[in-house]
């Protein structure tokens, strides 16, 4: 079947937003949907959507995930285990045998990422992975917090500057107390030394 190269941002050029997103979302109690844990990055948008970036070395990675919504179903997509190549397929056995079903399955071979090329839409887009652009992490940040650490949306709680993001995103995971209080305050909220420290995860991959 063959593989697609795909345009995507390298694992590298993702770390430094996806820890920044990791560290906001963490005030707010919800920092387990947006982690690293040893070699992996984790992303779910709380609905049942998720992705998972695998760190294999020598500057590989494998990324799979799945929406189920709009993911095909398992009797749509031929068998990947078989269409992928061999130093994926670790990976991907194992994300099968934790989720059941996995539609999409990246590969990053240290400077392109491809897909097999089954021509048809995975559902990966549908998930909206934050950490693709600076924007998409922006925005996201902004999102979150416009919420109460109890959860609730609350319009009157103070925006985060631009500036006060983009200096979160720039530390590449490399995150202090005061990068996190910049964006998010401190009054009402985990602490953001806690905040801190689960984004320097993303560093340990």
């Amino acid at each position: 079947m063959g593989l697609v190269e795909l345009d995507l941002p390298a694992p590298a050029e993702m770390r430094g937003r996806w820890a920044a997103l990791a560290a906001v979302r963490e005030t707010r109690g919800w920092g387990d949907g947006c982690r690293a844990e040893g070699p992996v990055w984790h992303y779910d948008d709380g609905g049942g959507n998720w992705l998972d970036l695998h760190h294999l070395g020598d500057g590989r990675a494998v990324l799979v995930g799945n929406d189920h919504e709009c993911s095909p179903d398992p009797e749509e997509l031929p068998d990947l285990s078989a269409e992928v190549p061999d130093w994926w397929r670790p990976t991907l056995r194992e994300a099968v045998r934790k989720n059941e079903h996995v539609a999409v399955v990246y590969g990053f071979d240290g400077t392109v990422w491809w897909r097999v090329d089954y021509g048809m839409d995975d559902g990966f887009s549908a998930v909206d992975l934050p950490a693709l652009t600076r924007e998409r992490t922006r925005e996201r940040i902004s999102g979150t917090c416009s919420y109460s650490p109890s959860g609730a949306h609350d319009p009157t709680l103070p925006e985060p500057s631009d500036e006060a993001v983009d200096a979160l995103i720039a530390a590449d995971a490399d995150l202090t107390e005061e990068l996190v209080a910049a964006v998010v305050g401190t009054e009402g909220r985990e602490p953001a030394a806690a905040a801190a420290a689960h984004a320097r995860r993303f560093l340990e991959a």
